[in-house]
C-alpha cells in the first residue's frame, strides 16, 4: 500500500491519549497502557481526567518494581510479565508502557518505587525478565525512560550532565542488556535533557547507541509530552509522539521544503508498521470484557473513582475480566512474599503460637500498596495485613496514628495501652501517599514524626516490637530501629501485600527478599547528596560511577544496611569456590550453598568482581551475577554463574569502546556486598589492545609500551641512567608528554619524536600483520 505524505506524517503521532493513528483499513490503531506493575486501561467516564489516573478498569496490582526487584528472582519476574500480558490481551491493550529501568541514583527520587535498583546489572536482568514475560503473549513492552531519568524535580527541562564513562557503566547498561537479551518492541524516551540535549531529539542516544550499537529494531516513542520539536525528534530517531500535539503539518512542511528527507520519515513509518505487525499476529480473545478496545474512545476521560480504590473481590471474575482473577491475585501474593526484606531479627519472628499479639498502626488496616502517578492501578481486590492476621490468630488492634500525619493523642494513648497488654507489638509504619509520587522528589528520608513517637512509646510499654515498613523509597532507620527487635521492609507490595506480610510474620514462608539499594545512615552519606537535584536547569552527576554501594564499599563508609542484605528464618553456608577458564576472558564460577538451619528457606547468592587498588581508580567491586536458591534444611546446591570479559571491562573514552586491562582481579561470593564468604584471585590477559603512541603520550606510557619502550631506550642510547634517577624526579618525568622533552636537552627534537612515533607505528603494524 502506498501512503501519502500526510498519512505517513500522521502515523508518527498518536490519535489520542492512548492510541496510535490508524490509516484507512490497513494500518490499525494500537492501544497503549501504563503498566509497570498492572494494566491501567482507561475507563469511559467523564471526570476530565484525560490520563485516566483516577478511573481505570480493575486489573491485578502486582508489586511495583521497588518490591519485585527485591525478589532477585528473574523467573518470578517473567511470570509476572506474562500475567500482565494476559490482562493486556483481555483488556485490548497492545503495548504495555513498562518496565521502568532507571537507576536509583538518590533515595529521594519520587519515582523510585517504579525502578528496580541502584545497580545496572540487577536492573537489566530483572527488566529483561519482565519484558520477556510481557512479550511471550505477543504484547509489546515499552522500556522506559531512556535515559538518565533519575529525578522528578524539573523533570521536563533539567539537563543531566554526566560524563561518558559514567553513562556507559551506570546509566545505559540496563537498557543495553534488555535490548540485546529481550528484544523489546518499544523504548520510551525520557523528558529530561542529557548533556544539554533533550532525550527526545538526542541522535547519539536514539540512533547511534540504541540502534547502531545495540541493534534495536523497534519503535522509539516519547514520554507523554516529551517532544519539543517534532522535526528534530524525527531526525534524531524518535518514531512516535505521544499524545498528539496536532502538529503533523510540521512534518509535511519539513519534507516539502527539503529540511527533512522523506527517507527519514519512511524509516520511522516502517518501524511503526513493524510494531503493528508484531502485536496484531497474536491470538485475540473472543470476549474482551467490559473494558475491551471499544469501551473507551481515544480521548475518553475517566470518572472520579476516588471513593473506592479497590474494585472488591467479586468485581471481576475470570469470565468477566478475561483472565483468572484469583490465580493472578495468588501470583501477586507470591511475588509480594518473595520481595519483602527482613532487615533485622533477634528471634522474635516468626511469631510463635500462643503469644499475645497487638497489631498497631493504621497502615495495617489501610495498606499503602503502590505509588502515585501514571502507574496507579485500580486493583481487583485488596488484602490488608490486619485481616490476614486476624484470620490466622487472635490479635488486638489499635490504629495509633492518622494517615495524614496529624497528631492524635487519643489514638496514640489507645495504642500504647494495647501494646502494654501484649507480648509482641507488630507496628506498621510507613510513608503516607503524599510523601512520594511521580512529579516531585522527597526532601528527606524520615518517617512521619507521629509514627516514630508512637514507636518509642510502644517500646517503652514493654512488649517486644516488630516494625513492618511500607514505603516506595528508602527510609532512614537510624533514629528508631534500636526500639525494634525485628524490622521487616515491606516496600509497596501490591494488592496482595497484606496477606503476604502475614505469611512472613507467621512463618508460613521464610522471608527471601534482598536489598537492591543501600540504606544509608544519613542522607548526607548518599554519594550524590551535594549535587541532587541540581539548579539552574542542570544537575551534575559529580559522583560519577560511584553510585550506591560502589561508593560506600569503595570508601568503607558505615551504612545502616548494605546492598544485597536480607535475613531469612534459616542460615546458609558457602563452600567449594572454583573458577574455571572456559575461553579467552570467559570463566565459570562454581560454589556450593548449604542450608545449615532448621527451616526451608531461600538464599540469594551474589557474585562480585573486585579490584584491589591502593588508590581506587574504579569502584572496588561490582555485582556481576546472582542466583536465588531454595533449599530444605541440610540440603546443598551447586551454583554455577558465568563471567565474561565484559564483566571486567571499563569504558575507555579514548578508544570509544570497552577496555579490559591485563592483570589480576578477585571473584567474591557471598550474601551481600559486605557479607562475602568466598574469594578467589583470577588473572586476565586483557583484550590485547595496545594503545597507539603519539607525541603527547607521556614518558611513562612510552616506557610501558611493548614496542615504544624498546625504541625509546634505543634512541636514548639504552637509557642506562634511568634506574639511578632520583625516584621523585623520575615520578615527575614519567608524567611528562614526550614532546615536552625537546626543551630539556635530551636530543628529543620535534622531528626526533615524530620519527619515534613513525617507527613504533610501523613495527606495531608489522608485528600484528
Amino acid at each position: 500500500m502506498k501512503l501519502t505524505l500526510a498519512e505517513k506524517a500522521s502515523l508518527t503521532s498518536g490519535s489520542g491519549t492512548w492510541h496510535t493513528t490508524a490509516v484507512r483499513d490497513v494500518v490499525p490503531a494500537l492501544t497503549l497502557s501504563d503498566g509497570p506493575h498492572g494494566i491501567r486501561r482507561q475507563g469511559g467516564g467523564s471526570s476530565g481526567d484525560a490520563l485516566g489516573l483516577r478511573d481505570s478498569v480493575p486489573a491485578t496490582c502486582f508489586p511495583p518494581a521497588v518490591a519485585l526487584g527485591s525478589s532477585w528472582d528473574p523467573a518470578l519476574a517473567r511470570r509476572v510479565g506474562a500475567a500482565l500480558a494476559a490482562e493486556a490481551v483481555a483488556l485490548g491493550v497492545d503495548v504495555v508502557l513498562g518496565p521502568g529501568v532507571n537507576i536509583k541514583r538518590s533515595p529521594l527520587c519520587g519515582r523510585n518505587f517504579e525502578y528496580f535498583s541502584e545497580d545496572p546489572h540487577l536492573t537489566g536482568v530483572m527488566g529483561a525478565a519482565v519484558v520477556t514475560g510481557i512479550q511471550s503473549l505477543g504484547v509489546g513492552a515499552c522500556v522506559k525512560h531512556f535515559a538518565v531519568n533519575n529525578q522528578e524535580t524539573d523533570r521536563m527541562r533539567v539537563s543531566a550532565d554526566v560524563d561518558e564513562r559514567t553513562l556507559r557503566e551506570i546509566y545505559l547498561p540496563a537498557f543495553e542488556h534488555i535490548v540485546r537479551e529481550a528484544g523489546p518492541y518499544a523504548v520510551m524516551c525520557a523528558y529530561n535533557r542529557v548533556n544539554g540535549v533533550h532525550a527526545s531529539q538526542h541522535r547519539w542516544l536514539l540512533t547511534e547507541v540504541l540502534r547502531g550499537e545495540w541493534g534495536f529494531d523497534g519503535v522509539v516513542m516519547s514520554d507523554w509530552g516529551a517532544v519539543n520539536d517534532r522535526v528534530a525528534a524525527l531526525e534524531a530517531g524518535l518514531d512516535l509522539e505521544m499524545p498528539p500535539t496536532g502538529t503533523d503539518e510540521e512534518i509535511e512542511a519539513a519534507v516539502r521544503s527539503g529540511r527533512l528527507p522523506e527517507s527519514v520519515l519512511d524509516v520511522a513509518v516502517e518501524r511503526l508498521l513493524r510494531l503493528a505487525d508484531r502485536v496484531r499476529t497474536r491470538p485475540r480473545p473472543a470476549h474482551q470484557g467490559a473494558a475491551g478496545p471499544d469501551a473507551a474512545g481515544p480521548d475518553a476521560a475517566g470518572s472520579d473513582a476516588a471513593g473506592s480504590d479497590a474494585a472488591g473481590p467479586d468485581a471481576a471474575g475470570p469470565d468477566a475480566a478475561g483472565w483468572e482473577v484469583a490465580a493472578h491475585h495468588e501470583l501477586a501474593r507470591e511475588a509480594a512474599r518473595a520481595s519483602a526484606v527482613l532487615l533485622k531479627n533477634d528471634g522474635v519472628l516468626p511469631l510463635a503460637p500462643g503469644l499475645r499479639v497487638a497489631v498497631l498502626g493504621e497502615q495495617a488496616r489501610s495498606p499503602r500498596y503502590q505509588g502515585h502517578g501514571s502507574s496507579h492501578v485500580v486493583p481487583t481486590r485488596l488484602d490488608s495485613a490486619l485481616d490476614a492476621l486476624r484470620t490466622a490468630m487472635d490479635v488486638t488492634f489499635a490504629p495509633g496514628y492518622r494517615l495524614d500525619g496529624e497528631p492524635d493523642p487519643d489514638l496514640e494513648r489507645e495504642a500504647v495501652e494495647t501494646a502494654a497488654a501484649a507480648d509482641v507489638a507488630v507496628v506498621f509504619l510507613g510513608l503516607p501517599d503524599a510523601a512520594e509520587s511521580e512529579g516531585y522528589d522527597r526532601t528527606h528520608l524520615d518517617l512521619p514524626t507521629t509514627q516514630v513517637a508512637l514507636l518509642r512509646q510502644v517500646a517503652a510499654a514493654g512488649p517486644k516490637v516488630v516494625v513492618v515498613l511500607s514505603n516506595g523509597g528508602v527510609v532512614s532507620v537510624a533514629g528508631w530501629q534500636e526500639h525494634a527487635s525485628a524490622v521487616l521492609e515491606g516496600w509497596l507490595l501490591g494488592q496482595a501485600g497484606g496477606a503476604a506480610l502475614a505469611d512472613l510474620l507467621l512463618g508460613t514462608h521464610s522471608p527471601s527478599g534482598r536489598l537492591t539499594e543501600t540504606i544509608p545512615l544519613r542522607l548526607e552519606d548518599v554519594p550524590c547528596h551535594l549535587h541532587f537535584p541540581g539548579s539552574d536547569g542542570h544537575v551534575l552527576y559529580g559522583e560519577g560511577r560511584y553510585v550506591g554501594y560502589r561508593h560506600h564499599d569503595t570508601l568503607g563508609t558505615e551504612v545502616a544496611y548494605p546492598f544485597g542484605h536480607g535475613l531469612t528464618y534459616s542460615s546458609f553456608a558457602y563452600s567449594g569456590l572454583e573458577v574455571r577458564e572456559t575461553g579467552t576472558n570467559e570463566w565459570l564460577v562454581e560454589f556450593t550453598v548449604t542450608n545449615t538451619g532448621e527451616r526451608a528457606a531461600q538464599e540469594v547468592a551474589q557474585l562480585y568482581v573486585a579490584f584491589e587498588e591502593e588508590r581506587p581508580t574504579r569502584p572496588r567491586h561490582t555485582l556481576r551475577g546472582f542466583a536465588k536458591v531454595g533449599l530444605e534444611p541440610g540440603a546443598s546446591e551447586r551454583v554455577r554463574l558465568p563471567l565474561t570479559g565484559r564483566d571486567l571491562a571499563q569504558w575507555s573514552v579514548e578508544r570509544g569502546g570497552w577496555r579490559i586491562d591485563p592483570g589480576a582481579f578477585v571473584v567474591e561470593v557471598g550474601a551481600s556486598s559486605r557479607d562475602l564468604r568466598l574469594r578467589a584471585e583470577v588473572s586476565t590477559p586483557g583484550d590485547g589492545h595496545v594503545a597507539e603512541l603519539t607525541p603527547m603520550s607521556t614518558l611513562g606510557e612510552w616506557l610501558a609500551h611493548p614496542v615504544g619502550g624498546r625504541v625509546l631506550k634505543e634512541r636514548l642510547g639504552g637509557a642506562p641512567g634511568l634506574a639511578e634517577v632520583d625516584p621523585a624526579l623520575m615520578g615527575l618525568a614519567l608524567g611528562i608528554p614526550l614532546i615536552k622533552f625537546r626543551t630539556f636537552g635530551l636530543g628529543l627534537t620535534a622531528q626526533a619524536v615524530a620519527d619515534l612515533v613513525a617507527t613504533v607505528r610501523a613495527e606495531s603494524l608489522t608485528s600484528t600483520s
